[in-house]
């Protein structure tokens, strides 16, 4: 998974921390996973999915990083802790929270059953909350940590068949702003990304649309078009990468960041500015 591209950070920026990635195990958070190992830290990988968590840590042990792998599903609020404790106990502080767990599908939203309505806003926004909640004793008594969530930009201009995702991330953007506000006396930084569109695997099978729907599909386009749209439809002029999202968590889990709380930071190249609130190319 890990991209061929040098690091702009320096070698032992994270040297001695704890960083934990839900949904380290595969796409953005794999990347944010490598990432975060190769600059020092000491990554705790969490899935639901046991093989992709031991394949991601394997890969970054082999490297001569340091990682380990936990099962755990972010809906279950108990679990959450336990593990969370866990690790503290384990690895003795956690530095880093990345909140990378999503669950997002097309569905129209006239007949979005309830329990694919919950699934979802209960991985994303409960999840974030759980996660974030279970770690906040940790990093309080330590004096302080950072969290960094991941959103979208879709809830900024509306998109069909996504009620779901998109109610879940925008209540992700007022979750990080409130607790940005209440956890700062305790030097907790609460910042989160909204990533524009990478094509991974996971984030084509969840953004394929219906064929009748109409919506476009971005992702199943020849390749041809692909690069078509990325010329003309991101200004930047390229898709993403994981290793676009990474540099910005890096960056906030840095000292660099030190000054920055309750921010979003959009990492899509313009391309949800370019729409004018279109959907689509």
């Amino acid at each position: 998974m890990i991209e061929s591209l040098a690091s702009v950070f320096r070698p032992g920026l994270l040297n001695g921390q704890v960083a934990l990635v839900t949904g380290g195990g595969t796409g953005i958070g794999l990347g944010i996973s490598e990432l975060l190992a190769e600059l020092g830290a000491h990554v705790v990988i969490a899935s639901r999915k046991a093989d992709n968590v031991e394949r991601a840590v394997q890969g970054i042990v082999a490297r001569g990083q340091s990682a380990s792998a936990v099962t755990l599903d972010v809906r279950n609020a108990d679990q959450v802790k336990q593990v969370v404790q866990d690790i503290a106990q384990r690895l003795g502080r956690i530095d880093v929270l990345v909140n990378n767990a999503a669950g997002n599908f097309y569905a129209p939203s006239a007949t979005l059953s309830p329990n694919a309505w919950k699934s979802v806003v209960e991985i994303d926004l409960y999840g974030t909350f759980h996660c974030s909640q279970a770690v906040y004793p940790v990093m309080a008594g330590q004096g302080g940590g950072r969290i960094i969530s991941t959103s979208m930009t879709l809830h900024y201009r509306g998109w069909p068949l996504m009620a779901h995702a998109t109610a879940a991330k925008a209540g992700v953007d007022a979750l990080t702003r409130t607790l940005a506000v209440e956890w700062a006396p305790e030097r907790i930084r609460m910042n989160a990304i909204a990533p524009g569109p990478i094509p991974t695997e996971g984030v084509k099978k969840a953004f394929t649309p219906p064929a009748e729907s109409g919506v476009p599909d971005l992702f199943a386009a020849a390749e041809e078009k692909m690069a078509e749209y990325a010329r003309t439809g991101i200004p930047l002029g390229r898709w993403g990468t994981p290793r676009d999202i990474a540099n910005m968590v890096a960056f906030l889990a840095s000292p660099a960041g030190d000054w920055i709380t309750g921010a979003i930071f959009v990492v899509d190249g313009g391309e949800w500015l370019s729409k004018g609130g279109r959907q689509g190319p």
